[in-house]
C-alpha cells in the first residue's frame, strides 16, 4: 500500500506555517487575558461587562480579513500606492490635531475614539521607507540624496504625533526610521550622526515637555528605588510579584481591582504576570520572539531586497512594540503609552498588526520566486549577515569568485 502524502490546497500553498501558529497562537492568548483583564474595567466605564472584549473581537475580524486580502496582494503594488498611502495617512494625523477630540488627556482618535491615526502611520511609514530606500538604494551613502530626506520624512510623521501628544508613538517612528535606513545599506557613519542628533532631540523633547520631564523623572527616581518609582509601575511591581511563579489563575487578579490603571490596555502584561506567573509571562516572551524570528527567516528568503527590507521592518516593529510595552511595566524604560501587540485592547492597534502580517505573509508565499542579485546584495551592506544565516554566498565571496576568475 502506497503512502499518502498530505498536500494542501492551492491557495495556502507558500504561506509560512510556523508564523502562522505563532500568530494563532497570540490571537488566542490576547483574547483569553482580554476578557480577563476587561470585564471589571469595562463594566466600570459602559456598564457592559463584555463591552471592549465584542469590541475586541469586531476589530479581530476587520484585522483578519485585512490580513487575508494583503496576504493575497502582490508586495510589490506598494511601489505604485505607498506615497498616496502615506498622504492619507499624514492627512489622518493632522484631521487629529484640527478636530482635537480629547480622549484619556490627549488628543489622538477620530470618530469618538474609534480609530487611532498614530496607529496606521507607523504601518505605512515601514512601508513607504521600505519602497523609498529601495529605490534609492544606490544613493544611500551621498547624505543629500540618504540622510537629509530620510530626516525630512521621519520629521513630518513624527513631528505630528508628537502633537497629540504621544512621545511613544513617536520615539517608535524615529527608532523604525533609522533601523530601516540600517537594513537598507545606510552609511555607518551617517548612521552614527542620526544616532546622536536623535539623542539630542530626545533630551530636548524631555527638557521642555512636561509630560516627557514627569516620565524621566519618575523613571530615574524607581531606577534609584523601586518604591519611589510612578504608581503605574508600582501596582505593576505589586501584580508582578504576587504572581510569583505560577501565578493566582485566570480571572484572579486583585490588582486589575484594585487600582491598576488601565489593566486591558496599557497595563496588561502586569495582568498577564500576575494571573499566569513568570512562567506565563515567559511563554508569552517566546511567542512574540518566535514571531521575529520566523519575519526574518521570511525577509532572509525574500524573492528581492524590497521584500527583505519590508518583512524585516514589519516584524522588528511588532516585536518593538512588545519589548517597549514590557520594559516599561517592569521599570526598565521611561513610561511610554505603546500597546502589547494581540494582547491589549485597542482596534487601530490589532487591525494595522494583523495587516502588517498579512504583507508577510505575501512575502512568503512569493519565497523561490525569484533571486535577489549579486549587484542588489553588494548595495545592501548591511544586510549581508542575513545571507550568511541562509548559506548564501556574501558580498565578499562574490567578490573572491570574481576575481578568481580573473586570475584563471
Amino acid at each position: 500500500m502506497k503512502n499518502k502524502t498530505f498536500n494542501l490546497p492551492a491557495f495556502l500553498r507558500g504561506f509560512d506555517v510556523p508564523l502562522a501558529v505563532v500568530v494563532f497562537a497570540l490571537i488566542s492568548f490576547g483574547l483569553l487575558m482580554l476578557y480577563s483583564s476587561s470585564w471589571d474595567f469595562s463594566f466600570s466605564a459602559y456598564d457592559d461587562e463584555m463591552y471592549m472584549f465584542r469590541n475586541q473581537l469586531k476589530w479581530l475580524g476587520l484585522g483578519l480579513t485585512a490580513a487575508l486580502i494583503l496576504a493575497f496582494m502582490d508586495y510589490h503594488i506598494w511601489r505604485k500606492y505607498v506615497v498616496a498611502a502615506m498622504a492619507v495617512a499624514i492627512a489622518l494625523l493632522i484631521a487629529v490635531l484640527v478636530l482635537s477630540q480629547v480622549r484619556f488627556n490627549a488628543i489622538r482618535t477620530l470618530f469618538g475614539g474609534s480609530v487611532q491615526p498614530s496607529e496606521l502611520a507607523k504601518l505605512v511609514s515601514i512601508m513607504y521607507l521600505s519602497v523609498w530606500l529601495y529605490a534609492k538604494r544606490q544613493q544611500l551613502h551621498d547624505i543629500s540624496l540618504g540622510l537629509i530626506p530620510l530626516g525630512v520624512i521621519l520629521g513630518i510623521v513624527g513631528g505630528l504625533i508628537y502633537q497629540q501628544p504621544d512621545l511613544s508613538a513617536a520615539a517608535t517612528v524615529l527608532m523604525l526610521g533609522g533601523l530601516l535606513f540600517f537594513l537598507a545599506g545606510g552609511d555607518l557613519k551617517q548612521i552614527g550622526a542620526l544616532l546622536l542628533i536623535a539623542t539630542a532631540a530626545a533630551w530636548v523633547v524631555a527638557s521642555i515637555s512636561a509630560t516627557g520631564q514627569q516620565r524621566v523623572g519618575d523613571f530615574i527616581a524607581g531606577i534609584k528605588d523601586p518604591l519611589q518609582a510612578s504608581y503605574h509601575v508600582r501596582r505593576s511591581f505589586e501584580a508582578i510579584v504576587n504572581g510569583g511563579w505560577f501565578g493566582v489563575g485566570i480571572g484572579n487578579s486583585q490588582a486589575k481591582l484594585t487600582g491598576l490603571p488601565v489593566p486591558p490596555t496599557d497595563s496588561v502584561f502586569a495582568v498577564v504576570a500576575e494571573e499566569l506567573g513568570l512562567v506565563g509571562s515567559v511563554a508569552l516572551l517566546g511567542l512574540y520572539s518566535a514571531l521575529v524570528w520566523r519575519g526574518m527567516v521570511i525577509a532572509r528568503r525574500a524573492p528581492d531586497m524590497l521584500g527583505t527590507i519590508l518583512a524585516s521592518g514589519l516584524v522588528l516593529w511588532i516585536g518593538m512594540e512588545a519589548l517597549i510595552n514590557i520594559a516599561v511595566m517592569v521599570g526598565l524604560l521611561p513610561f511610554a503609552g505603546n500597546a502589547l501587540p494581540f494582547i491589549s485592547a485597542g482596534g487601530s492597534n490589532l487591525v494595522t498588526t494583523l495587516a502588517a502580517l498579512g504583507i508577510v505573509f505575501n512575502i512568503s508565499r512569493q519565497t523561490g520566486e525569484g533571486t535577489i542579485s549579486d549587484e542588489e546584495w553588494r548595495s545592501y551592506s548591511a544586510i549581508v549577515d542575513l545571507r550568511g544565516w541562509n548559506r548564501r554566498r556574501s558580498v565578499s565571496g562574490a567578490r573572491r569568485s570574481r576575481s578568481a576568475k580573473v586570475e584563471s
